[in-house]
């Protein structure tokens, strides 16, 4: 029996792996952050000030067998010994090895970014991150936003609850254009604007502005500066995949694995944003968490010699990516597969200006394809439903779709 899982990353995937085979198993959880595991999902309600880090802890993982450890950070896989190497000197031992290494953020080819970030230029990612930059962003100070996508806009909401003055700065032609239509991502830029943010989108970041080792700016491609005491790079992220490619391992844009969770060593599996499969990496919470069911079930199923792994098979995930703008739904987004439609599909949009409603479905054949609901979800559990089922619609007006129940 393979008693010893060493799981690499205490993010939600690796922690929830982890939960999952202890106590049963012999765990070792190493964690780069100091932090108990989190979930990452709900940092930009601690930035706003909603949540204080203690509520966005992630249950521990159980018994006495379980080795948490935080702060260790690891940086060499030996596949012959079957060990892992920590940065402290420490080697932990395995039979099976975990990766869940995560993502990194994206930092811009921005000058003035050479030497490393100047004092008020924040990533926004983890949890040291985020409470960085809520001490620095105080009322009335100015904060400018580079890149206007889900991080980006989830970054600008949350400032603008603390009343710091927000600019946001996106290279697209609309706000999140990866999950939204134009119409779509007016209607959120519409709303930040109604908060007091300042929106400039097709407009390309060159460089930042610093004095004393200090941001005082953001220098646009046109030479407009956009002043700032503070800065957010929200510019997405980029699976972090070298401790795997140290390793000898199979990397193109992820840790490639099979349907089993698997790589290219049998005894090494990965899972959440660092893991690709079937050629997709997702980045995403939902599928990372499905992963990490998938692979607890490979690693607990009673092994049949001569004969393939047991447990269940990971054939992707079909989930709606959803956002929600301000305290009590103040304004929630939800997205799904394709918003833009191919010649031939069906779309169906029902908008409300004067509530700041829209909803929208692509329709192909008999299958729902893609869609994005804005300002009221009322119809998203049906439509999910339907989507992630990949099942035939009902043999209904396509406008029942966007009915309060979804006519589902």
């Amino acid at each position: 029996m393979d008693s010893r899982i060493v799981v690499v990353g205490a993010g939600m995937a690796g922690a929830r792996v982890a939960r999952q085979l202890a106590p049963a198993y012999d765990v070792t959880l190493l964690g780069e952050e100091p932090h108990a595991p989190y979930n990452r999902v709900l940092l930009a309600d601690v930035l706003a000030g909603r949540y204080g880090p203690e509520v966005i802890a992630l249950p521990p993982v159980p018994g006495d067998a379980a080795q948490v450890r935080r702060g260790v950070r690891a940086v060499r896989v030996d596949r012959r010994a079957r060990t892992v190497h920590c940065a402290d000197g420490t080697v932990a031992v395995y039979d099976r090895l975990v990766l869940a290494t995560g993502s990194n953020p994206v930092l811009p080819p921005l000058r003035g970014l050479d030497g490393g970030l100047p004092g008020g230029v924040h990533p926004f990612r983890t949890l040291d991150d985020c409470l960085a930059l809520a001490a620095a962003a105080r009322p009335g100070s100015r904060a400018v936003v580079v890149g206007g996508g889900l991080l980006g806009v989830s970054a600008a909401r949350a400032l603008a609850e603390r009343g710091t003055d927000v600019v946001v700065a996106h290279q697209g032609p609309t706000l999140m254009d990866r999950h939204l239509d134009p119409e779509g991502g007016g209607l959120v830029r519409r709303h930040l604007e109604g908060l007091g943010a300042e929106v400039h989108t097709e407009c390309h970041a060159r460089g930042l502005r610093h004095r004393d080792g200090a941001v005082t700016g953001v220098e646009l491609a046109d030479g407009f500066v956009l002043d700032a005491d503070h800065v957010v790079l929200a510019c997405g992220v980029r699976p972090r995949t070298g401790l795997a490619a140290d390793a000898g391992l199979t990397v193109r844009r992820g840790v490639v694995v099979d349907d089993t969770l698997t790589t290219s060593d049998p005894r090494v599996h990965a899972v959440g944003d660092c893991a690709e499969h079937a050629g997709t990496v997702y980045g995403l919470a939902a599928p990372a968490l499905e992963q990490a069911d998938v692979l607890a079930s490979v690693l607990t199923a009673d092994p049949v010699p001569g004969r393939e792994p047991g447990g269940r098979r990971y054939t992707g995930t079909r989930s709606l990516t959803r956002l929600t703008l301000g305290s009590a739904g103040a304004f929630d987004v939800a997205a799904f597969g394709e918003p833009s439609p191919r010649p031939g599909d069906d779309v169906v949009r029902l908008a409300d200006a004067t509530r700041g409603a829209y909803r929208k479905v692509v329709v192909r054949g008999d299958r729902l394809v893609g869609g994005a609901l804005l300002g009221d979800l009322a119809s998203v559990g049906a439509l999910a439903r339907a989507w992630e089922g990949d099942e035939p619609l009902p043999d209904a007006p396509l406008l029942h779709l966007l009915t309060t129940d979804g006519g589902l």
